[in-house]
């Protein structure tokens, strides 16, 4: 029985029944599950780094509360609140970004960290959503004959937001971006010229990337040719999905995460492998599938460009982000450091993920003729 009536026409009401509760519910499992492997995952990562053994999970507890308010609160927004966000978003996530370059914590050689009194933020995770919004929108002006030169705009706001994430270093950041931004534009009707124009500029920059930053062409290398360098990190990962099985050795039995350094962050897909088993593993990956084609289902019927253009690029990232991470882990690429949604460690990617998502199930309510665009 449901807790609100079909007339109910309060704020909690009216977004009960226009929101895809499908989502929500696959979402909340993803949650429930990701805090469950923290639990799991964690405390020998804490303990070697001379934390308590909840160190973490208290951490990434405190951002539930948080990350769930961020998420209804967005979910709740108009399409046009939903722009505005993201303008406002973006804007302070590039202030940030800048930032970095000044006040920025330097972790295994990259600058990507803000640390506020204990807390470190990650600009980039707040600006990939945002700016998925915001450049739908200028696509959507362009598409829509306005004065407003939105082509333009967004590529001149891509390329800045590419300067800024290169310099970091943070490339797997960058492609993640780079990937959604093109596909939008592509819905958009980006010329079959420029598509091609713009495929081989991002082999371009992939191939300049393996000349001019070294961390990146050692990654590839040791993908390509293991015994060019050190993979203790996803060999291990390897050995907990064959320690793993079908079945999993149980919560708490597995082995490995207390030598993989990133057991709670990057690789807690092969933590969840080698405890929960296969069977676990496809069920998550089932998860993540459902809510991108969830995602796009709901915008099958849709005839707002704007909407259109925005709902898919964030459930691409969203879908994206997760087949990186666990692609990753499985060594079926050179490793990026890409959290799993909702699944991984990390204070700003869960509220990130959250403001994704959020926007995602505003973008993709059932809306009434009344209400504005």
């Amino acid at each position: 029985m449901s807790a609100f009536d079909r007339n109910d026409t309060s704020v909690l009401g009216r977004w009960w029944w226009t929101v895809d509760r499908w989502t929500l519910a696959s979402i909340g499992v993803l949650v429930a599950a990701g805090a469950l492997l923290t639990l799991a995952a964690s405390p020998p990562v804490a303990t070697r780094l001379g934390h308590d053994s909840f160190f973490f999970v208290r951490r990434q507890f405190a951002f539930l509360p948080i990350a769930a308010a961020v998420m209804i609160a967005v979910s709740m927004m108009t399409p046009r609140g939903v722009r505005r966000l993201a303008v406002a978003g973006l804007v302070g996530g590039i202030l940030l970004l800048i930032a970095t370059y000044f006040w920025g914590v330097e972790i295994k050689g990259a600058r990507r960290w803000i640390d506020l009194h204990g807390i470190s933020i990650q600009a980039s995770e707040f600006v990939k959503p945002c700016f998925a919004v915001v450049a739908a929108w200028l696509f959507a002006a362009q598409r829509l004959h306005t004065r407003i030169p939105g082509n333009a705009i967004a590529i001149a706001l891509y390329l800045a937001i590419v300067v800024l994430l290169v310099t970091q270093p943070d490339v797997g950041m960058t492609f993640v971006v780079s990937a959604v931004w093109f596909c939008q534009f592509f819905l958009a009707g980006l010329n079959i010229f420029w598509v091609a124009a713009l495929g081989a500029a991002g082999l371009g920059a992939l191939c300049a990337g393996y000349f001019l930053l070294p961390h990146f062409a050692s990654r590839i290398d040791r993908f390509l040719d293991p015994s060019t360098g050190d993979n203790f990190q996803v060999s291990t990962a390897m050995d907990a999905f064959m320690n793993g099985g079908l079945m999993g050795r149980g919560p708490g039995e597995g082995t490995v995460k207390a030598a993989l350094p990133d057991a709670h962050a990057d690789f807690v897909f092969a933590v969840a492998g080698e405890e929960f088993g296969f069977i676990a593993c496809l069920a998550l990956v089932g998860l993540f599938a459902f809510v991108v084609l969830r995602g796009f289902s709901r915008l099958m019927a849709e005839r707002n460009p704007f909407v259109l253009i925005a709902a898919s690029g964030l459930v691409i990232q969203f879908g994206l982000q997760a087949i990186i991470n666990m692609a990753s882990t499985l060594n079926l690429m050179p490793p990026k450091g890409m959290t799993l949604p909702f699944i991984s460690y990390g204070g700003s990617s869960l509220v990130a993920m959250a403001l994704n998502v959020g926007m995602l199930m505003a973008l993709t309510r059932r809306r009434v003729g009344t209400e504005p665009l």
